[in-house]
């Protein structure tokens, strides 16, 4: 199968190598990542859905029950149409990005046996903000550089809400980390850097440690940090299956994140 680039509008868009959270991150006045693809639809991945499965008869939806009946709004976005139409037929498509990675991190999330909306949409989002940035940089303003070590260093002097951004942000790294770069990883490895297997404990144990917080409790994200905690290493292979089967990412065993230990 050949890959798939993000597109927008008509114009084909290729995911960028890094992605940033943070105060430096304009458009959030929150900066972390929340479950929110499907709250932010626009009318155009509306008018998209319609139109696919229109074509067919039996397949007929009306657009009052996407826009008012939440429940029968996710039956319908697992629709194989839907994802088929957005695979085959990528520089053609008009949708927002929210709704290309909603559709691609449910189908990979399902074909790994996790049958959970609210972490698609999670993945979701945060393929959307990867994909959006040129730069990491670190998630406080504490701290100056964006490596992991002085993250991880930084936690020790950190007020609680920044140790909640410090291990989201390791958690989100170390997931597309193995996820999208794990031929990276495994690139380094063999030349003396950590390994997929230390990631993965490193973004289980962050996700783990905010889950805990407040904030996340505030946020509704307590669920959502946990599972993500608990499947880790599934989540991970979903996001490999996405980078090798569905979308180009260029030559990840080459791609240098401007984050590291």
């Amino acid at each position: 199968m050949r890959r798939r680039t993000l597109v927008r509008g008509r114009d084909a868009i290729t995911p960028e190598f890094g992605f940033q959270f943070g105060p430096a991150c304009a458009k959030d006045k929150i900066p972390m990542i929340q479950p929110n693809c499907r709250a932010r639809f626009t009318a155009e991945d509306f008018a998209f859905v319609v139109r696919v499965l229109g074509r067919n008869p039996s397949q007929s939806i009306s657009l009052v029950d996407l826009l008012t009946d939440p429940e029968v709004r996710d039956q319908i976005l697992d629709h194989e149409a839907l994802s088929r139409a957005v695979l085959e037929n990528p520089g053609n498509l008009v949708i927002s990005p929210q709704f290309y990675f909603y559709i691609l991190a449910r189908l990979v999330l399902r074909r790994t046996r996790i049958d959970d909306r609210t972490m698609a949409d999670y993945l979701a989002a945060l393929l959307e903000k990867f994909s959006e940035v040129r730069q990491w940089s670190a998630p406080v303003e504490a701290v100056q550089t964006a490596y992991l070590s002085d993250l991880l260093a930084a936690l020790k002097n950190a007020s609680s809400y920044q140790t909640f951004l410090i291990r989201t942000y390791i958690g989100n790294y170390s997931l597309l980390l193995t996820g999208i770069f794990y031929e990276n990883v495994e690139s380094r490895r063999q030349r003396g850097a950590p390994s997929c297997s230390f990631y993965e404990e490193l973004g289980r144990t962050s996700f783990h440690n905010a889950a805990c917080h407040d904030v996340a409790k505030k946020f509704q994200l307590t669920d959502v940090f946990e599972k993500l905690a608990e499947q880790f290493h599934d989540c991970r292979l979903a996001l490999n299956r996405l980078a090798d089967e569905l979308f180009d990412l260029g030559d990840r065993r080459h791609a240098q994140p401007i984050i590291s230990l």
